[in-house]
Formats: structure tokens, sequence, C-alpha cells
């Protein structure tokens, strides 16, 4: 590094100039080159009529390999400059692809989005148009948005959400803690923990075929082969289809949000049995030595201590069941009264092909979350997480 600077020291003004026009441009057109490079195989492999085992290695090889070839460029590239050119270029070696892939799949979609939910179910023209021929007819605004806070549908919608919010989250979060207590103190703590951790490696899909079967209702007259109704028949009750249970909407959804239950309390338990093993012992000690029995222990010393955690779990727990739309799609659909915000999404963008008022409630949707997002992160940035 050092006989680099000085070569370079030694060189004239001109010469200067020169090297480092020849380095910008190397710098401009060996990214250029390698972007193409990885572009072109990938057409490739999408277009190949090869075994789907042979693409997906290949694939697998080329997107992993490409992606350290263009690090090592980048890196070679930015290390032949001056020394103080290095320093300041160098950290944007590793944060530039990270920062370019998110600006792509991330933020040019969510502008994207924002710019469909001001057209009609037409959709919009292409955006320099609007420059030479202004903007269209099917130009509504934010009419869209209007539209949903008016619908029926929709309303029934943002009250779901608002039952997966209360019922998911806060039982997912006291569920977990609880486990993780009880489990601390169990003889058989790693055994307890796998069963009930378990279910988080179950994808949202799988859970909602699992308890497809556990809900399956079959004629009276019939056996039944769903285990809840079969419990109630045994019992000399009638089987009903629980999650389609109309007569009892909206509590038909908590047939539903025990899925997720059932899925992230094994989360909560593992991030709670982690910060309630943190707490000093001789708290605890104090606290028992001061008369306080295991109850008051809990609530007047392992809570306020884990605080932090609790707000961060349960906050994390809220961004899942305000986007959840696996388990209900795979289950009802989202009828019978069980229809969120995401599966109406879905149903007006992709079923009635009405992209403007779908990519409005996408919008809405990620205004919704982005308080909770913000908030979870001022909470890692306090325990110095993040």
């Amino acid at each position: 590094m050092q006989a680099k600077s000085q070569d370079y020291e030694q060189m004239s003004g001109g010469a200067k100039v020169l090297a480092f026009i020849m380095r910008l441009l190397l710098a401009i057109a060996i990214p250029l080159i390698a972007f193409f490079v990885l572009y072109q195989g990938f057409l490739f492999l999408r277009d190949s009529d090869a075994p789907k085992w042979v693409i997906t290695l290949v694939a697998i090889v080329w997107g992993v390999g490409g992606v350290a070839g263009l690090y090592g460029i980048f890196n070679w590239l930015v290390e032949l400059l001056p020394d103080e050119w290095t320093g300041r270029l160098q950290p944007f070696v590793f944060v530039g692809p990270a920062m370019a892939i998110l600006t792509w799949y991330l933020a040019w979609p969510t502008v994207r989005t924002l710019w469909i939910s001001l057209f009609d179910r037409a959709g919009p023209p292409a955006f320099w148009s609007i420059f030479t021929d202004g903007l269209p007819a099917n130009f509504v605004g934010l009419e869209n948005y209007a539209v949903i806070f008016g619908e029926r549908l929709m309303r029934e919608a943002f009250r779901n959400n608002i039952m997966w919010i209360i019922f998911g989250s806060t039982l997912s979060v006291s569920f977990g803690l609880v486990v993780a207590v009880f489990a601390d103190r169990s003889r058989w703590e790693r055994v307890a923990k796998s069963l009930i951790f378990l279910p988080m490696a179950i994808s949202f899909v799988g859970a909602g075929v699992i308890w497809n079967f556990i809900y399956e209702v079959r004629p009276a007259e019939l056996p039944q082969i769903g285990l809840l109704n079969a419990i109630v028949v045994a019992f000399g009750g009638s089987p009903h289809p629980w999650p389609a249970y109309t007569t009892i909407t909206p509590w038909n959804n908590l047939f539903l949000i025990v899925i997720v239950i059932w899925l992230q309390v094994g989360f909560s338990m593992v991030l709670f049995s982690a910060a309630l093993k943190g707490i000093p012992e001789e708290l605890l000690e104090a606290g028992r030595v001061d008369g306080a029995n295991e109850f008051r222990i809990f609530f007047g010393i392992m809570i306020p201590y884990i605080r932090g955690t609790i707000i961060t779990v349960w906050t994390t727990i809220v961004i899942f069941t305000l986007k959840i739309f696996d388990v209900v799609w795979v289950m009802t659909g989202g009828q019978f009264g069980t229809e969120v915000i995401a599966t109406k999404f879905y149903r007006e963008s992709f079923v009635a092909r009405n992209p403007g008022f779908g990519s409005a409630i996408a919008i809405l949707l990620l205004i919704a979350v982005i308080p909770v997002m913000i908030y979870n992160l001022r909470q890692f940035r306090e325990q110095e997480a993040f």
C-alpha cells in the first residue's frame, strides 16, 4: 500500500489526472460488464432445457460465485485508487451491493406501487409519458384510498386484523413468557423447548394444511376424521366447520388465530428464555429473602427486568399479524367473515384485476406497519442491539 502511494506521488500532475480517469472508467466499465455477464447467465439458466436439478445447482454456483466475483472486482478497483480514496470508498464496496439490492427490490417497487395506486383498473401509462402527454383520463388520485374506508369487506378486514393483533400477538407473547419461565425450571428443559419450538420449522402454508385436517368436518352420520370434531362428537356434540362457522362471526377468526399462536409461541419462548437467564440470580434471591413469593417475583422483578424484550417480541409479532396472509388463504381463502388486509389486496390485484385498488391497499398496509417497525428499531437501539 505504501509503495502504491509513493509511486502515485512521484507521477506528474497530468499523469495523475490520466491515471485517475482511467481508473474511474475501469471502475464504471468492469462492474457493468460483470453485471451484464451475470444477467446473461441467469437468462440462459431461465431458458435452458437442462434438468431442473442441474439448473438449480448451476444457479447456486453462478449466483454465489458471481456475487463473490463482484465483491472481488470492486475491492480490487478501489485498491487501485490513492490511499485517501481507498479509505473513503472501500466501505461502500460491502455496503453498496446491499443498498443496490434493497433499492431495486424494496424501495423502487414501493414507489411503483404508490404510482399504480393513483390510477383506476386500467393501470398507469409509462411514467415518462406524463411529461409529453400529461396525466391520462384514468388518473383518479386518492380516490382508491377513499374507497378503501367505505367498502364493507375492507371494514371487515380492518376488524379482523385488529382481532389478530389483540389475540394473536398478545396470547403468543403471554404463552411464550409463561412457557419460558416453566421450561427454565424443568428437568427436561431442552426436550420441552425443542418440542415447543418445533412448529417454527413449519411454514405458514404447511401449518394451514395441518390445521385443515384438525378442523376437517364431515356429515354427522359419517365418522369424523378431523381431530377437533372427533373430540366434540365423542363427548356428544355436533360437528362444525369451525373456521367457516359463520353463525359465530367474527369469532370464527379465533380458530385461525390459534394457528399463529401455535407457530409463534416457540419463537417468543426462546427470546424470553434468553432474557430470563440474563436476570442476576442475586436479584431473585434478594426478593425471596425479603419474603416475596414466586408470583410477586415474576411480576415485580422478572417482567420489569425484561420489559424491553417483551415489547420487542410483541411488536415483531404484531408485524407478522398485520401482514398475515398464508394461513387465512389456505384455510378459508378469506371467506366466511375471515378477510384480512393482505387477502383483500391479493383478491383485488390478482383475482379482480384491479391493480389500482389493490396497490392502494398495499400502501395502506405498509403505512400501518411502518410505525411498529420504527418503534421496534428504537427498542433495539435502547438495548444496544442494533
